[in-house]
């Protein structure tokens, strides 16, 4: 878990090269999971390698700055992004587990939005 996300769609950070080093450092370790900050949005990638680039056995990275000031706008989606959504504030359940993990996104009340799922641990 570190605050600047390396891979994100938000127009106001966007992808943050300077987080590439740790990024590739972690994907290169077999890291399952980052999770982020900083962008104030809710966006999940499918995992990818050192490289950013699809992966099976890769590092999957969520952000999850929904959890209070205003939330940000999106600019273009980002490769290998597959869920985004900034307009409803609320957390990330997850459960770990020795074989895998599952996560789940908890709008706040009112709000429909969710994302849920899934991944073993490779």
């Amino acid at each position: 878990m570190w605050h600047h996300p390396r891979f994100s769609s938000g127009r106001l950070h966007g992808n943050n090269l300077e987080m590439q080093d740790i990024w590739a450092t972690a994907a290169n370790a077999g890291v399952e999971l980052v999770l982020n900050g900083h962008e104030h949005l809710f966006e999940r990638f499918a995992p990818m390698n050192a490289n950013g680039q699809k992966s099976k056995t890769g590092t999957t990275e969520i952000i999850v700055g929904t959890g209070g000031i205003s939330l940000y706008p999106f600019a273009s989606p980002q490769a290998n992004s597959l869920a985004r959504n900034n307009s409803t504030y609320g957390v990330l359940q997850l459960e770990l587990g020795a074989s895998g993990y599952k996560w789940k996104f908890i709008p706040e009340p009112g709000k429909t939005f969710s994302d849920s799922g899934s991944e073993p641990c490779h």
